[in-house]
């Protein structure tokens, strides 16, 4: 049962990453969903983000370490 619940954190960080700037376009039923996913990774994305700083990638381009460190958390916890 641990390991589904950590299997449906891992999706939903996904579509959490992928739908976090369009959170105010969506509609009521995906935005439920939405504000479920956000109760529970913005605080864990924010503590993170005060140990690891964006990578810069490019000129004026850098990535947000946060999501994938997130990630690697819980694909350890379902290795374990």
């Amino acid at each position: 049962m641990f390991k589904i619940i950590i299997e449906i954190l891992i999706v939903g960080l996904f579509l959490y990453s992928k739908l976090t700037p369009y959170k105010d376009r969506l509609d009521l039923k995906y935005k439920k969903v939405f504000t479920f996913f956000n109760s529970i990774f913005k605080p864990i994305l924010g503590f993170l983000s005060r140990f690891f700083k964006p990578f810069q990638v490019g000129v004026g381009l850098s990535m947000d370490m946060t999501h994938i460190v997130l990630l690697i958390i819980l694909l350890f916890f379902i290795l374990v």
